[in-house]
């Protein structure tokens, strides 16, 4: 595994199924600026107004034209179908609850700003990746939003100097800024 984060701004997402993980998954997708389209039999769980909402089963074809796919239909049969056409169309796919056939796998996330904590456990423990995430949390400083801010103005200013930033060692102003009494974003 390799963790990596994606802009999904835009990018097109399938999501089948909208029961209670469907629902958690969507709302992840929804809040990274994904295009989502959800195709269910039941709305068990909202469904975002910027959504497309196609009530009624999977069919083969489905998948075309998306480039990440979530599976949350807990059907095996349907699973089934719809990994061998991600496979055949090169899409990467998340089967809910059944990470062997997981190209990717959803990580318990923490967002302050523009830090982002990220842990997995590959999909074997998804409940151990939520309690890890909450010990990480808690050990962190409160004003890493605004540290982030400021580095990256910093880093913006030197930019349009002419600077390159690559061989600066940030350590030592990054412990500055965390010292400094948190303020409100």
């Amino acid at each position: 595994m390799l963790p990596l984060a994606f802009n999904l701004t835009g990018k097109r997402v399938l999501v089948l199924g909208a029961g209670r993980v469907a629902g958690s998954k969507i709302s992840l997708l929804d809040a990274a600026g994904a295009d989502i389209t959800v195709i269910t039999t039941e709305v068990l769980e909202p469904v975002p107004d910027s959504a497309t909402l196609i009530l009624r089963p999977y069919q083969p074809g489905d998948l075309e034209g998306f480039q990440l796919v979530i599976s949350a239909t807990g059907v095996g049969a349907v699973n089934d179908l719809v990994v061998a056409e991600a496979k055949a169309r090169g899409i990467w796919l998340n089967v809910v609850d059944d990470p062997s056939r997981c190209d990717f796998y959803f990580t318990a996330v923490h967002r302050d700003g523009p830090v982002i904590v990220s842990v997995s456990t590959e999909g074997s423990a998804p409940a151990l990746a939520q309690y890890v995430r909450d010990l990480v949390r808690s050990a962190l400083p409160e004003n890493l939003s605004a540290v982030a801010r400021r580095l990256r103005s910093e880093r913006d200013s030197m930019h349009d100097g002419g600077i390159s930033t690559e061989s600066i060692s940030w350590r030592a102003r990054i412990d500055e800024l965390v010292a400094e009494e948190p303020t409100t974003d």
